[in-house]
């Protein structure tokens, strides 16, 4: 499920043990079928980039979790929150953008676009050709999250969180 920046998160319904990571999205204008698709593809197919916090849940106590848990539990995969501002992924250096994490108005975390196998494109690019090996794609329209740039962060009801990735914008999200 989809959230707007600012919005008010009710986790406590909603999961089990979530943690939120910092992360860009990229929002698809033209599909993207590997295998073969390239950087300067996967730019060329982004309508825009957007600052994101997925939050993550796990159904695995306290996170022991192995791969094979991973791909049983559904990715860990939980909500996401997307800020106001979307850019041009042209206009920002996206392996050296900054990224602040904050929770509750304390700097948490901090970290580079190149924390995502070096570049949040080449995950989306890694995603594509990997999914086209199986006769599937990346549609127009879609937003494909590019992994996180920071530690996963456990989050409780009452927790306030902001991202703020420079050359992009901010996200944030008060958790319920």
């Amino acid at each position: 499920m989809v959230y707007n920046s600012g919005e008010a998160m009710p986790i406590s319904e909603k999961l089990i043990q979530p943690r939120a990571e910092g992360e860009i999205a990229f929002i698809l204008k033209k599909d993207l079928m590997g295998p073969g698709v390239t950087n300067a593809e996967v730019l060329a197919a982004t309508e825009c980039v957007i600052p994101c916090f997925e939050v993550v849940d796990s159904r695995i106590q306290d996170w022991q979790i192995k791969i094979q848990d991973t791909v049983a539990d559904n990715a860990s995969c939980g909500l996401f929150v997307l800020g106001d501002q979307a850019v041009s992924p042209r206009r920002v250096d996206l392996v050296t953008c900054g990224m602040l994490v904050e929770k509750n108005g304390q700097l948490l975390s901090t970290g580079a676009g190149a924390a995502a196998l070096g570049s949040p494109v080449n995950c989306v690019a890694w995603l594509a050709n990997t999914l086209g090996r199986f006769g599937i794609g990346l549609k127009a329209g879609e937003v494909i999250l590019s992994g996180s740039l920071v530690p996963l962060e456990p989050v409780k009801a009452g927790d306030f969180m902001r991202v703020e990735i420079g050359g992009i914008g901010s996200a944030s999200v008060r958790f319920t």
